[in-house]
């Protein structure tokens, strides 16, 4: 598994998430009143709960042109939301569009600084562009907000890799093999980074 499948992994459960508290926040709201009766707009094809449910679909269906334009529409009804800037990056991103990636996850960073998903994506990003220095902040960051997550780990151990720091590298792996003992990515790495240093050493 590629470090941005494990970031799509860890981005999809985010998205899934979010969308049970949207969905129970509305069966609260409902629930909480009774005299509420639903308007043509909060069935419209333009609400923006809609236009997150197609742009979804369409980039399951790897139409990202669509669902990255869907998912834009939806970012314009509702500019505050976090969940929808930052799913946009994600679509982006994966649409090889860096640029207007960093802008929409930057913006959802605006938002909410206290989103380690964020960090983890600017960072991925950021590694990706060759940019180390950035991406060392970033996941910097997302360790400070949420020290026990395995992924960040792994990610700052292929950063690492990246910059030939193989000691630290390993270090980051086995960190994240103590938080997911079936971390086999990172038991995978470890076993290369120290055929490699064995190489060195003869």
């Amino acid at each position: 598994m590629t470090l941005f499948q494990l970031i799509m992994l860890g981005a999809t459960a985010y998205f899934a998430f979010k969308i049970y508290e949207h969905v129970q926040s509305l069966q609260d709201t409902g629930e909480q009143n009774n005299n509420f009766t639903p308007t043509a707009d909060a069935f419209s094809p333009h609400d923006a709960v809609v236009l997150e449910e197609k742009a979804q679909k369409a980039f399951e269906e790897e139409d990202y042109p669509k669902a990255i334009a869907l998912l834009s529409e939806a970012h314009q009804k509702q500019k505050d939301d976090v969940d929808i800037l930052y799913k946009l990056g994600y679509f982006q991103q994966r649409a090889k569009q860096n640029e207007e990636a960093l802008q929409s996850y930057k913006q959802a960073l605006e938002l909410d600084q206290n989103n380690e998903y964020i960090h983890n994506s600017i960072a991925s990003l950021y590694r990706e562009e060759g940019e180390f220095a950035s991406a060392r902040m970033y996941l910097n960051n997302s360790l400070e907000l949420a020290p026990q997550n395995p992924l960040t780990y792994f990610n700052y151990g292929n950063l690492l890799v990246d910059t030939k720091e193989y000691t630290q590298a390993i270090e980051m792996y086995e960190k994240a093999l103590e938080l997911k003992e079936d971390f086999v990515e990172a038991q995978e790495e470890i076993a290369k980074l120290k055929e490699i240093q064995k190489d060195q050493l003869a």
